[in-house]
């Protein structure tokens, strides 16, 4: 079985900052780590290929420095890496991303049959979720999407069961391989990487592929070019001008909590409620 992981390495958000004359990212002096959610898809990858055999090859488009999110996952298990890059790609949006990994992802297969491709549910730097859905469109997979638990993969019937996260519920489903699995934060536990594996990732020398290596067709849907989607503007929130209230009540009951706190609010706003007395119909 061979599974191909989609990562992507992100500036890490809890250092990111935005210049307040260009409200554009700042990213200069920003580390970068491997996209939270890609490793719980790693995770799952890795724990198929350690119970049914075969190989995990690790997939990521970005510039030369991206190469050390590929090293960190082939330290964490992954069997091999391509790093996808070249100028062409510069300012892809997810449709043009999208359309460069699935070229890659059929380049792979060429050599060496792709069974499933892993991605996160999505990306902490875009929060879209449209990447993984988008390359099970142009390879005409079967997709699974915000799964938190694979039940089973029957290589000999070709068939995966998993459990998808649903509003209202959890529903399970099965689907033929090959296909393509989107999971969510906190499925799993992600391993540490034992000794072995990250000298073999700091021995390793990664391919890395232009537009013309990976196969792609039309240049002209990467990059600036093949990009529709336009950012008008990034901004972060104003900081909240009132202060919190603090309500001080006698005793603890959860009661008395309530009716303090709901005391409050109708002061602060006389036509909360009013409004809550007409939708309740009290």
């Amino acid at each position: 079985m061979h599974i191909v992981v989609c990562i992507k390495q992100v500036p890490d958000s809890a250092q990111i900052r935005v210049h307040p004359v260009t409200n554009t990212i700042m990213r200069q002096g920003v580390p970068t780590i491997i996209n939270p959610y890609d490793l719980f898809s790693l995770e799952e990858a890795l724990r198929l290929r350690d119970r049914l055999g075969g190989k995990v090859t690790v997939l990521t488009m970005g510039p030369p420095m991206a190469d050390a999110a590929l090293r960190k996952a082939l330290s964490i298990g992954a069997d091999a890496a391509v790093l996808l890059s070249d100028r062409v790609f510069a300012g892809s949006d997810t449709l043009a991303t999208s359309y460069a990994l699935a070229s890659a992802i059929a380049k792979i297969a060429e050599t060496e049959p792709v069974d499933m491709v892993f991605c996160g549910k999505q990306t902490i730097d875009g929060d879209t979720a449209q990447v993984g859905p988008g390359i099970a469109k142009r390879l005409d997979l079967n997709q699974l999407t915000y799964v938190e638990s694979i039940r089973s993969v029957d290589l000999a019937s070709r068939k995966i069961t998993v459990e998808r996260r649903a509003e209202g519920g959890v529903q399970v489903l099965s689907t033929a391989l090959p296909c393509l699995v989107t999971m969510l934060e906190g499925t799993n536990k992600v391993r540490r990487g034992t000794m072995a594996d990250m000298l073999r990732a700091a021995r390793t020398e990664v391919p890395m592929w232009s537009a013309a290596r990976a196969g792609i067709p039309d240049v002209a849907l990467c990059g600036l070019k093949g990009s529709p989607t336009v950012v008008k503007k990034v901004f972060a929130p104003q900081p909240r001008k009132e202060k919190a209230k603090r309500i001080e009540v006698e005793g603890n009951a959860p009661a008395d909590l309530a009716a303090a706190a709901l005391t409050a609010l109708f002061a602060a706003d006389a036509r909360l409620e009013e409004t809550l007395f007409r939708q309740t119909g009290g």
